[in-house]
């Protein structure tokens, strides 16, 4: 297949406008394949020369301006379209298209449940030409009228709102003018919820088996996508620009969410089944919102070609943060927003593959697709939220709503973004630009204090870097009265870096903080007296936001091996107990397990490491035994199984069904300790088969697949790595779970000879199967527990002499990179 370059798709657009797609879409043709007509009404400014993509089982006919072409020109996914003169032109498709396993293009979904099929599209970057014939490039914009023949009883929902006509047709009413990646579809049996808002119908759909679980939070989510419909009208003069907001729960789902105009597609674990903790419930209103604010940015205006991906996924991204604190009771979100998020855009951003928010060339969509990583959303975002503290939000959303004016229903590049901006505000918006999205890397903030006059004290800071910064610093004291090992905020300064001289601070606090309150996008070190006081009081600090800073700080220390992974966990385990903040106790544990204990500390160190954790989670499961924090004991119970290093405990809960005080255990907690005693050798295949038989589900399902494959048993490895390296039948969540219980800590010896394989069998499949497996293959399936120098060199020789895909070559390049930095941890703290 031929990737789209920048240059291709500049020529395109100026030759053609695109006016209309009619499409056809047939699903009642079998399990392979469905039938796609397509009719593109466009015009040629000159006589020229171009091509139309499409991907097809079998192109059956194809006609432009009534004359018939040869289906045998298609070259790849290229058809060519020949000796165009300047004038108006109809180009008509006839094709039979595959539905795809993998959650590319037109994805295909048998529930085992209930045996109920389902169907949904991706169509983004590229994809949409699994579907049907298009000038697939996202600055071609058009309407697109839309009809789906479907099998009797299902429901077919797409952008526009759809009606039935009869005899199992489907029409949806014309879009707006969008780009061909933003067309929707999603056909089935639907379980759906519907109301009305402000006059416009909002809808919620999922599978049928999920419809408790849906109709059980129907009013919490229709609730929030009411409140964040309703601020983002009080924020944008542009109202919303499409007929209808539905949001549809999809099976296998790749990404979170996409911002398909009024066809929201969600990934299905968002329909829950089993308990979640508050911290989660968060996470999907922030993508009910952040998907909301792609409508305007993203939908009404879109990127002209895809190095401005940035303007579609940062903005969305602090939006969605910012417009759940300001519309919804969840109040902490920037919490969650640093230690998930910010972690993840830090992380990426120290890898060699990192890149400039808004690079200045990105030459073909294999590239594009490479950029959606923590840059284009955490630092993009952690960006534009220290522009907004930067410029004022009053001054940010008139610029913003300016640029909605110049370009809707358009495309834009970064150029109009901040000449949009610019125009707002007397602040030299283009020369934040050139320091913060042309650049790569994050800076590092070091406090120095030094002493002056009558016990008073000066602040210096050095910066690792090179871009300007606003930050907060939080000064704070021991509060001496009842119990001690409380901090109190003494004073908050704001420093803009480069500083003009070091700035007074007064006496000497306990604790200076650097980044308070986490306006900026950069690492923090503390002086040697702060880090002392963190080490003794960190639970005392009042605020979560605070603490979110101290505990990234000390992450990002363990990962430059200026803080020994021992120490971290010894922190941890003093404070974690006290702590309040969900997300920050979930962060903790989720880096304390697979960073620390998994890569950073040596086999012989885990065994300590694991029962350090597992106290730990003892003491919080102890400290929530009244019932006063369900979540908390939630994940202390999910972290007390995933490090339990001996069978007998967890094994006692899975035959009670419950905890002792609680919680039961549902099929989450269920299938989560039969893939630990998987790993222990505590448990069999009959086992296995016995709890699938109990939870059927899709879900079940993939909980099997990993239980299977984590067995410390020769023939149980062979079958699971046949399964995902030998052939093609398993889907993309399925090749995920297999290949998570596959690489176990616990089984290095067993797995060793599969070390080598990886880099053998990784460059093939990822070629036959495309971006989606490709990514899985370099994210789940890579032996990340094997961190020896062998693992590096065999990483570094299949990069050198083999031609990975770049979905592949992108993940390898990442994964040896951590591979790399936790052999460097293991050295600096090796006696």
């Amino acid at each position: 297949m031929s990737v789209l370059t920048r240059d291709e798709a500049q020529t395109r657009a100026g030759l053609l406008d695109v006016h209309r797609y009619t499409i056809d879409l047939d699903l009642t043709g079998g399990d392979e394949t469905f039938d796609s007509h397509t009719l593109i009404a466009f015009s040629a400014r000159t006589d020229g020369d171009t091509f139309v993509e499409i991907r097809p089982a079998e192109l059956r006919s194809v006609t432009l301006d009534g004359q018939p072409l040869d289906p045998e020109a298609l070259d790849g996914n290229r058809l060519p379209l020949k000796n165009l003169t300047a004038g108006e032109h109809e180009l008509r498709v006839h094709a039979a298209m595959r539905y795809s396993r993998t959650g590319e293009g037109m994805h295909r979904f048998t529930d085992p449940t209930d045996g109920e099929t389902y169907v949904y599209t991706q169509l983004f970057l590229d994809d949409v030409q699994r579907v049907f014939a298009a000038f697939d490039q996202p600055d071609l914009k058009a309407v697109f009228e839309l009809s789906v023949r479907a099998p009797q009883g299902w429901t077919v929902l797409a952008n526009g709102i759809t009606e039935h006509t009869g005899d199992g047709r489907w029409r949806a009413a014309p879009t707006p003018p969008i780009s061909t990646y933003l067309v929707a579809v999603a056909a089935g049996p639907w379980h759906s919820v519907r109301t009305e808002h402000r006059g416009l119908p909002f809808g919620l759909h999922c599978r049928r088996s999920l419809a408790p679980h849906l109709d059980a939070d129907a009013d919490e989510l229709l609730d929030i996508t009411r409140a964040c419909y309703d601020r983002y009208h009080e924020k944008f003069d542009e109202p919303y620009p499409f007929d209808s907001y539905d949001q549809a729960f999809v099976p296998e789902f790749n990404a979170g969410a996409m911002e398909n105009p009024g066809l929201v597609t969600f990934r299905d674990e968002f329909v829950y089944r089993s308990a979640v903790t508050d911290t989660e419930r968060q996470t999907r209103a922030i993508v009910i919102a952040h998907e909301m604010a792609h409508m305007w940015f993203g939908d009404l205006v879109t990127l002209k070609w895809w190095d401005d991906i940035w303007l579609n996924e940062s903005f969305a991204e602090y939006m969605g943060y910012q417009t759940l604190v300001e519309a919804t009771r969840f109040t902490d979100t920037w919490t969650d927003f640093g230690v998930t998020r910010k972690a993840w855009g830090y992380d990426a951003d120290q890898r060699p593959s990192t890149h400039p928010v808004a690079p200045e060339a990105v030459d073909d969509t294999a590239s594009a697709l490479l950029n959606f990583d923590g840059i284009s959303y955490a630092k993009g975002a952690g960006a534009l939220r220290q522009l907004v503290a930067w410029l004022g939000e009053k001054d940010f959303l008139a610029g913003i709503n300016t640029h909605f004016a110049r370009h809707k229903f358009a495309n834009a590049t970064l150029a109009d973004f901040i000449d949009s901006l610019a125009g707002a505000t007397e602040r030299d918006v283009h020369a934040w630009a050139d320091a913060w999205l042309r650049t790569t890397g994050v800076d590092t903030l070091t406090p120095h204090i030094a002493p002056g006059d009558h016990g008073t004290c000066a602040l210096t800071v050095d910066r690792a870097g090179s871009r300007p910064h606003r930050i907060a610093v939080g000064l704070y004291d021991r509060d001496l009265g009842d119990d001690g090992g409380h901090l109190v905020l003494r004073e908050r300064l704001h420093l803009d870096l480069p500083q003009d001289g070091a700035q007074p601070i007064g006496k000497r606090p306990a604790l200076l903080l650097l980044n308070d309150g986490d306006l900026g996008y950069a690492k923090v070190r503390f002086d040697p007296e702060s880090f002392e006081t963190v080490r003794k009081d960190l639970s005392g600090l009042p605020s979560p936001l605070t603490r979110a800073v101290v505990w990234n700080a000390l992450r990002d220390a363990v990962r430059d091996g200026e803080l020994a992974p021992g120490a971290y966990l010894e922190t941890a385990r003093a404070h974690l107990p006290l702590e309040t903040d969900l997300a920050i106790v979930q962060g903790v544990l989720a880096f304390a397990a697979t960073h620390i204990t998994d890569r950073y500390l040596t086999p012989e160190e885990r065994p300590a490491a694991l029962a350090t954790l597992s106290e730990l989670c003892r003491d919080l499961i102890r400290r929530t035994e009244d019932g006063d924090n369900p979540g908390l004991r939630l994940i202390a119970v999910r972290h007390r199984i995933d490090v339990a290093a001996h069978p007998d405990t967890i094994a006692a809960w899975l035959a009670d069904g419950t905890v002792p005080g609680g919680p039961e255990l549902d099929p989450e907690l269920r299938w989560r300790v039969l893939a630990r005693l998987a790993v222990l050798g505590a448990t069999d295949e009959a086992a296995i088969a016995a709890e699938l038989e109990r939870d059927p589900s899709a879900t079940g399902q993939e909980g099997a697949a990993r239980c299977r494959a984590a067995l410390p048993d020769p023939e149980a490895k062979a079958r699971a790595w046949a399964a995902m390296f030998a052939s093609d039948d398993l889907s993309n969540y399925l090749f995920s779970a297999t290949a998570r219980g596959f690489w176990q800590p616990e089984q290095a010896d067993l797995v060793r000879e599969y070390v080598p394989r990886y880099y053998a069998d990784a460059v093939p499949v990822a070629e036959r199967r495309g971006p989606a497996i490709a990514t899985a293959v370099g994210r789940d399936a890579f032996p990340a527990h094997a961190v020896d120098a062998d693992s590096l060199r065999l990483g570094e020789q299949c990069l050198r002499d083999t031609d990975p895909s770049p979905s592949l070559r992108r993940s390898l390049t990442d994964q040896l990179a951590d591979l790399a930095r936790a052999l460097r941890v293991r050295e600096a703290h090796t006696a």
